[in-house]
C-alpha cells in the first residue's frame, strides 16, 4: 500500500493546541464500520455504548521528564537530548538536537549536578548517551528535565499534570497515552459500578511516536521497539471477557499494539514483559482487540494506518474529513473516536 494512501487535508486551526475541561467534556465521534454510521457525542456519553461485562484496556505509562537542554563542552554550543529509553543503568538511547555536532566522545553538561557523554549513533540517527551525576538520577531529571509535548503543540501547558492520564503509574514514556488523557477518576469509577471491568498494561512510548514514514510503500516502514508489560492478573481478565463473549476494549493504540502483541492465538493472550515493534496496517488480523477508543491521527502516520486496518480506510477517512468538516479538536489534546467493532469479514 502506498503512503499516500493515508493522507488527508487538515486545516492548521483544527490541531488543538489546550486540553478542554473538565477532561471528558471533549467531543466523541461514534463510529460504526459494518453500518457505516458516525455519531456525534461527548466523551461522558460513553457508558451509553458500553455494556456491563466489557472490559477497558488502559496503558498506565507515565510521561518522563524527557527533555534535557544543555551545553556541548568545551564549546558551549546549546544542546537538546531528548530521552527515549534506559538501555541498562545510566546508558540511555536518545534524540539529540543538532545531531551533527554530537559525535562520540561530545560530552553535554547540563548543570554542575548532571552530564552525558555521546557513546554512539543508532540506526534511526539517534544517540547513545551514557549520563554522570551526583545524587540519584530519578530526582535529578525530575529538577532539570521538562514534559516534552509534540512539536505542534505551540502552547505552553499551564499544569504538567494534564499531559498525563489520571491512572498513570509507571514511569518511562516520551509521549502520553492521549487516548487516556479523556478519563476522569469520576468516569472511571461509575463505569466499574456500571458493570464494566477496567484492565491496565504499560507500553513506554518511545520513537515510534515521532519517526514519521518515509517509505512510499509502507510495507518497507520499520517500526521502532518498545518496552511492554501485561500482568497475569490483565491477561486473564482479557480471557475471561472474551469467553465469556464480552468486548475488550483497547484505550488508545498502545494497548491494542501491547493487546496484539502478546497475543498467543486468537482470543488468547498471555501476561509477559517484552518489547515489540508490531506495525499493524490494512490486512492485519485483530486476535484480541474489539472495539477501539482512540484520538484524531497525523496524515500518513502508523497510528492512522493502525485504525484503518481496524475500521477500513475509506470509511476512516470518511469520518476525519468529517470530523474537520464538524469543526472536531485533532491531536493530543483534541478530541476522541469510539469506534465500535470491527468491520466482518
Amino acid at each position: 500500500m502506498l503512503l499516500s494512501d493515508f493522507d488527508y487535508d487538515l486545516p492548521e486551526e483544527r490541531i488543538a493546541q489546550t486540553p478542554v475541561e473538565p477532561r471528558n467534556s471533549s467531543r466523541l465521534m461514534v463510529l460504526d464500520p459494518v453500518e457505516k454510521t458516525i455519531e456525534h457525542q461527548h466523551f461522558y456519553d460513553l457508558k451509553k455504548y458500553l455494556e456491563p461485562g466489557d472490559t477497558l484496556i488502559f496503558n498506565d505509562t507515565r510521561v518522563m521528564p524527557a527533555r534535557l537542554i544543555g551545553h556541548r563542552e568545551p564549546t558551549g554550543g546549546r544542546v537538546e537530548v531528548f530521552l527515549l529509553r534506559r538501555i541498562s543503568g545510566d546508558t540511555w538511547e536518545t534524540l539529540v538536537q543538532p545531531g551533527k555536532k554530537a559525535r562520540p566522545g561530545t560530552t553535554v553538561k547540563f548543570s554542575d549536578e548532571l552530564s552525558c557523554e555521546v557513546m554512539d549513533n543508532t540506526d534511526f540517527g539517534g544517540r547513545i548517551v551514557k549520563f554522570s551525576y551526583e545524587g540519584i538520577f530519578e530526582e535529578v531529571l525530575d529538577r532539570l528535565g521538562e514534559t516534552p509535548l509534540p512539536p505542534y503543540i505551540h502552547e505552553k501547558l499551564q499544569d504538567k499534570e494534564r499531559y498525563q492520564t489520571v491512572y498513570n503509574r509507571e514511569e518511562g514514556s516520551a509521549a502520553a497515552p492521549t487516548a487516556g488523557l479523556h478519563f476522569t477518576k469520576e468516569q472511571m469509577e461509575d463505569l466499574k459500578e456500571y458493570g464494566v471491568n477496567l484492565g491496565f498494561l504499560t507500553l513506554h512510548v518511545g520513537l515510534g511516536t515521532f519517526r514519521p514514514v518515509k517509505t512510499d510503500t509502507i510495507e518497507e516502514h520499520q517500526m521502532h521497539r518498545e518496552y511492554y508489560s501485561i500482568s497475569d492478573e490483565t491477561a486473564d481478565l482479557v480471557m475471561r471477557t472474551k469467553a465469556a463473549g464480552h468486548r475488550v476494549i483497547a484505550v488508545g493504540t498502545t494497548s491494542i499494539r501491547t493487546l496484539e502483541s502478546a497475543a498467543t492465538a486468537k482470543g488468547q493472550i498471555a501476561g509477559k514483559s517484552d518489547s515489540t515493534d508490531i506495525f499493524i496496517y490494512p490486512g492485519y488480523d485483530f486476535k484480541i482487540v474489539d472495539a477501539i477508543i482512540t484520538n484524531f491521527h497525523l496524515p500518513k502516520s502508523t497510528l492512522i494506518m493502525l485504525i484503518s486496518a481496524f475500521a477500513g480506510r475509506e470509511f476512516v477517512l470518511d469520518a476525519y474529513k468529517t470530523a474537520v468538516d464538524e469543526k472536531y479538536r485533532f491531536f493530543s489534546f483534541g478530541d476522541a473516536m469510539f469506534i465500535k467493532r470491527p468491520p466482518k469479514k
